[in-house]
């Protein structure tokens, strides 16, 4: 159960960067490093949370299911 929930935390974080990215490219245009830090943000979070379920996967944390099982 607290693996789903920290899957849906790490989401909604990343979810929330990429808006943010997205307001201060709108807003900032061109002059801060603002969209820069919070698209960066949301690339390491992503690559951090697919290392994480495949260390999940790898450890049986996480029971993989679906199509092939």
């Amino acid at each position: 159960m607290w693996t789903n929930i920290a899957i849906v935390v790490f989401l909604l974080v990343i979810v929330y960067n990429l808006g943010a990215g997205l307001y201060y490219m709108m807003t900032d245009k061109g002059t801060t490093d603002r969209t820069l830090k919070a698209l960066t943000w949301r690339i390491g979070l992503s690559v951090l949370l697919i290392l994480l379920v495949i260390l999940g996967i790898w450890t049986g944390v996480i029971k993989p299911h679906g199509i092939g099982h």
